[in-house]
Protein backbone atom coordinates (compact mmCIF):
# COMPACT_ATOMS: atom_id res chain seq x y z
CA UNK A 1 0.00 0.00 0.00
CA UNK A 2 1.09 3.20 -1.19
CA UNK A 3 1.96 6.17 2.13
CA UNK A 4 2.86 9.63 1.63
CA UNK A 5 3.10 11.45 5.08
CA UNK A 6 3.77 14.54 5.00
CA UNK A 7 5.29 17.18 7.62
CA UNK A 8 6.68 20.53 8.35
CA UNK A 9 4.09 22.81 8.21
CA UNK A 10 2.76 25.28 10.71
CA UNK A 11 2.09 29.26 11.48
CA UNK A 12 5.09 31.47 9.69
CA UNK A 13 5.68 35.48 9.45
CA UNK A 14 5.67 36.40 5.59
CA UNK A 15 9.31 36.37 4.49
CA UNK A 16 9.91 32.95 6.54
CA UNK A 17 11.35 30.14 5.47
CA UNK A 18 9.58 26.51 6.37
CA UNK A 19 11.06 23.10 5.26
CA UNK A 20 8.04 20.16 4.04
CA UNK A 21 9.14 16.64 4.30
CA UNK A 22 6.81 13.82 2.77
CA UNK A 23 7.74 9.79 3.93
CA UNK A 24 7.21 7.74 1.02
CA UNK A 25 6.40 4.00 1.57
CA UNK A 26 4.64 1.28 -0.52
CA UNK A 27 6.09 1.74 -3.79
CA UNK A 28 10.20 1.74 -4.91
CA UNK A 29 10.45 5.53 -4.51
CA UNK A 30 13.51 6.14 -6.27
CA UNK A 31 12.17 4.97 -9.56
CA UNK A 32 9.15 7.62 -9.41
CA UNK A 33 8.62 11.53 -10.51
CA UNK A 34 7.26 12.96 -7.44
CA UNK A 35 5.41 16.41 -7.45
CA UNK A 36 3.62 18.89 -4.18
CA UNK A 37 0.47 20.23 -5.04
CA UNK A 38 -1.46 22.84 -2.76
CA UNK A 39 -4.89 24.01 -1.84
CA UNK A 40 -5.50 27.38 -0.77
CA UNK A 41 -8.68 28.10 1.74
CA UNK A 42 -11.92 28.07 -0.84
CA UNK A 43 -9.79 27.16 -3.71
CA UNK A 44 -8.74 24.71 -6.37
CA UNK A 45 -5.59 22.32 -6.58
CA UNK A 46 -2.56 23.95 -7.44
CA UNK A 47 0.45 21.90 -9.09
CA UNK A 48 3.79 23.78 -7.36
CA UNK A 49 6.52 21.75 -8.25
CA UNK A 50 7.85 18.07 -9.08
CA UNK A 51 11.14 16.01 -9.47
CA UNK A 52 11.93 13.26 -11.65
CA UNK A 53 13.94 9.99 -10.24
CA UNK A 54 17.17 9.69 -10.13
CA UNK A 55 19.39 12.83 -12.57
CA UNK A 56 15.70 13.59 -13.30
CA UNK A 57 14.15 17.20 -14.26
CA UNK A 58 12.73 19.56 -11.66
CA UNK A 59 9.93 21.93 -12.39
CA UNK A 60 8.41 24.61 -10.37
CA UNK A 61 5.13 26.70 -11.27
CA UNK A 62 5.52 30.59 -11.84
CA UNK A 63 4.25 31.64 -8.75
CA UNK A 64 6.56 29.78 -6.56
CA UNK A 65 9.89 30.15 -8.81
CA UNK A 66 13.38 31.07 -7.10
CA UNK A 67 11.47 31.10 -3.53
CA UNK A 68 10.75 27.37 -3.46
CA UNK A 69 13.42 24.29 -4.03
CA UNK A 70 11.68 20.50 -4.04
CA UNK A 71 14.70 17.80 -3.28
CA UNK A 72 14.54 14.28 -2.45
CA UNK A 73 16.51 11.80 -0.75
CA UNK A 74 16.52 8.63 -2.15
CA UNK A 75 17.97 6.74 0.60
CA UNK A 76 15.61 8.03 3.03
CA UNK A 77 12.31 7.97 0.69
CA UNK A 78 11.78 11.33 1.48
CA UNK A 79 10.61 14.38 -0.47
CA UNK A 80 11.26 17.81 0.69
CA UNK A 81 10.21 21.40 -0.57
CA UNK A 82 12.11 24.24 0.77
CA UNK A 83 9.53 27.58 1.47
CA UNK A 84 11.87 30.62 1.33
CA UNK A 85 10.39 34.36 1.01
CA UNK A 86 6.80 33.33 2.06
CA UNK A 87 4.00 35.24 1.42
CA UNK A 88 0.74 35.28 2.55
CA UNK A 89 -0.62 34.22 -0.72
CA UNK A 90 1.37 30.74 0.35
CA UNK A 91 -1.06 29.89 2.80
CA UNK A 92 -2.57 26.22 1.79
CA UNK A 93 -2.77 22.86 2.41
CA UNK A 94 0.58 21.49 0.64
CA UNK A 95 0.44 17.56 -0.57
CA UNK A 96 2.84 15.21 -1.61
CA UNK A 97 1.67 13.11 -4.72
CA UNK A 98 3.51 10.12 -6.28
CA UNK A 99 3.32 9.91 -10.18
CA UNK A 100 2.83 7.84 -12.85
CA UNK A 101 5.78 8.49 -14.00
CA UNK A 102 3.86 10.12 -17.64
CA UNK A 103 4.63 13.54 -16.69
CA UNK A 104 4.49 15.82 -13.36
CA UNK A 105 0.21 16.16 -13.77
CA UNK A 106 -0.76 12.74 -13.62
CA UNK A 107 -0.61 11.31 -10.16
CA UNK A 108 -1.78 8.55 -8.42
CA UNK A 109 -1.31 8.98 -4.72
CA UNK A 110 -1.44 12.09 -2.36
CA UNK A 111 -0.48 12.34 1.43
CA UNK A 112 -2.82 13.70 3.87
CA UNK A 113 -1.47 16.81 3.41
CA UNK A 114 0.05 19.46 5.86
CA UNK A 115 -1.30 22.91 6.45
CA UNK A 116 1.26 26.10 6.08
CA UNK A 117 -0.13 29.33 7.19
CA UNK A 118 1.63 32.37 6.82
CA UNK A 119 0.50 35.66 8.29
CA UNK A 120 1.85 38.55 10.55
Amino acid sequence: EVQLVESGGGLVQPGGSLRLSCVASGFNFDSYAMTWVRQAPGKGLEWVSGIGGVGGSILYADSVKGRFTISRDDAKNTLYLQLNSLKTEDTAMYYCAKTLNVGFYVMDAWGQGIRVTVSS
